[in-house]
C-alpha cells in the first residue's frame, strides 16, 4: 500500500470516528502543530493565557468532528497540515481578539501566591482528543433527520453531486446547508466559542 492509499484509509477511518486513526493523526501531526502554534502564539502576553497544547486540543477536537460530518476534502498530508495551520491561526487569533475585545489587561500581574493560581487544566489529553467518536455522536444527535442523510452518505464518501442527484437539489447549496448544520452544532458543542460572541 503506498503513502498516498495508507494516508487516505486513514482520513476515511478518522471520518467513521475510529479512534485508533484519531490517535495515529494526532502521534503524526501534533509535534508539527505544536510548533505551529509556539510560532503563532508570539505575544509573550497572550501566552501567558493559553498555550500550544491548548490551541491544538481546540482545533484537533474541532477537526475531528467536523471530518466525521463529512465537511473537509482532504486528499493529501499536505493539504491536511495547511487547513490544521489555518484553524490554529483563526484560533489564536481568535483569542487575542477576545483579550481585546473583553478589555483583559494581559500584562497584568497577581498578588496571589503561586500555590493559589489556577493550573491549566489536564483534562483535555490526546487521548481523551482521539476519543471524538462520542463527540461525533453528540453532534449527529443535534442534526435534523435531512442534515443526518447528508452527514451519513459523506461519511461513506459520496460526492456533493451524488448526494444531490439521491437527495435532490443543487451540489453547492447542499454543501452550504451542510456547512452551516456542521457551524450550528460546533457551537452548540463549545468547539467554536468565538461563534457565541
Amino acid at each position: 500500500m503506498s503513502d498516498s492509499d495508507e494516508f487516505q484509509s486513514m482520513i476515511r477511518q478518522v471520518r467513521t470516528g475510529d479512534a485508533d486513526a484519531a490517535a495515529r493523526l494526532l502521534k503524526l501531526y501534533e509535534s508539527e502543530l505544536r510548533i505551529i502554534a509556539r510560532v503563532k502564539l508570539n505575544d509573550p502576553r497572550l501566552r501567558r493565557v493559553c498555550d500550544s497544547m491548548d490551541i491544538c486540543q481546540s482545533i484537533l477536537a474541532n477537526f475531528f468532528v467536523r471530518a466525521s460530518m463529512g465537511q473537509f476534502e482532504i486528499d493529501t498530508p499536505e493539504q491536511l497540515m495547511k487547513l490544521l495551520a489555518t484553524m490554529i491561526r483563526n484560533k489564536v487569533t481568535d483569542h487575542a481578539r477576545r483579550q481585546k475585545s473583553e478589555r483583559r489587561d494581559m500584562g497584568r500581574t497577581s498578588n496571589a501566591q503561586v500555590d493559589e493560581l489556577p493550573l491549566m487544566s489536564g483534562d483535555d489529553t490526546p487521548s481523551q482528543i482521539v476519543s471524538a467518536r462520542e463527540l461525533a455522536e453528540e453532534a449527529r444527535i443535534r442534526f435534523s433527520f435531512d442534515e443526518q442523510q447528508i452527514v451519513e452518505r459523506r461519511k461513506n464518501g459520496q460526492g456533493w453531486d451524488d448526494i444531490a442527484l439521491d437527495l435532490g437539489g443543487n451540489p453547492e447549496a447542499l454543501r452550504k446547508k451542510m456547512t452551516r448544520a456542521v457551524d450550528r452544532v460546533a457551537t452548540e458543542l463549545g468547539l467554536d466559542e468565538t461563534r457565541d460572541e
